[in-house]
């Protein structure tokens, strides 16, 4: 069953419709075909109306929605032979990001991302997608390792930041994020970030510091929540969307920030309602994105990335 957003009333009730007249056609009733028909047009129009004007703090839903692919289901679907590595060969396993060796449309790689879980049991376990210290060392593990052995990375962000916990920051929480970050700086090969969800702070940045960072229609990325902005700016969690307005979290703003590179395009009504298209558009942009990187000089990669993320915000915007 489909979960919609509250400002997605309207195209509920006429789904809602349109799956009780499917019902009794299958039922043999043949004398409505022409008003199912009108129904679904009515309902695609809808439809394409509320995505075309979303505002920040209705993509933040968006982007938040239970539907959207996970880690798990991208690695189902964009990647082949995939060997998940685990630990940080320090403290732990860290649940909330996951990585390994994998084959992406025929060359070797390295993927990592957060996974949120979908279940209460599988969110749990993966903490809802907030690393603590060891996950981040994890992910540096990873990237040293495909440095060494001359692969590619890509990365998938969905987090709403790292982990706030008391244990986290004993661990070094800002410490670990600090050091993904300068590694992701720092490798010699190829780095191909992709913000699939939400791309909370620093928490996404340790992952995204990339050479190119790509950013799907309807996610959102920011220094902090919404909700933790309107708590600090105003004591007022109910100030959340205008806070996602100021913060600038969609793609388009980003696109014009030079924060990003590219906007991935999502299926009509989001990611959630058609997973596999979605996976198809994300694939065909990582790959032209390698493709644009592989082969160059090692320390002109480097080189590059570390210029782009030292020159954001120098142009005055």
């Amino acid at each position: 069953m489909r979960s919609y957003l509250e400002f997605e009333k309207p195209i509920a009730e006429l789904e809602a419709k349109i799956a009780e007249l499917k019902q009794l056609a299958n039922q043999g009733n043949s004398d409505i075909s022409d008003d199912l028909e009108r129904l679904e047009a009515k309902a695609t129009q809808q439809l394409q109306a509320t995505y075309a004007k979303l505002g920040a703090w209705q993509k933040t839903q968006v982007a938040r929605h239970q539907d959207r692919p996970h880690f798990a289901d991208y690695i189902a679907g964009l990647v082949t032979d995939y060997v998940p590595l685990c630990g940080d060969r320090a403290f732990g396993e860290d649940g909330a990001i996951s990585g390994g060796l994998a084959r992406f449309r025929g060359r070797a790689v390295m993927v990592m991302g957060h996974e949120k879980g979908r279940t209460t049991e599988s969110r749990l376990k993966h903490n809802f997608g907030m690393a603590k210290p060891e996950g981040y060392r994890k992910a540096i593990r990873l990237m040293r390792m495909a440095d060494r052995f001359r692969l590619p990375v890509i990365t998938l962000v969905d987090t709403a930041g790292a982990y706030p916990g008391v244990q986290a920051e004993e661990r070094g929480q800002a410490e670990a994020i600090a050091r993904a970050i300068d590694c992701c700086l720092d490798i010699r090969v190829p780095l191909v970030a992709a913000i699939v969800g939400e791309g909370g702070s620093g928490g996404a940045v340790a992952l995204a510091a990339a050479n190119r960072v790509l950013m799907f229609e309807h996610a959102i990325y920011s220094v902090i929540s919404p909700e933790g902005c309107a708590a600090i700016l105003w004591n007022d969690g109910s100030k959340a969307p205008d806070a996602a307005e100021a913060l600038r979290v969609t793609a388009e703003d980003l696109l014009k920030l030079k924060v990003i590179d590219e906007i991935v395009k999502e299926p009509l009504g989001g990611a959630h309602r058609n997973p596999g298209q979605a996976m198809t558009s994300l694939g065909d942009a990582l790959e032209a994105s390698l493709r644009n990187l592989v082969g160059q000089e090692p320390g002109a990669l480097r080189e590059a990335r570390r210029r782009k993320f030292l020159e954001m915000g120098s142009n005055g915007l």
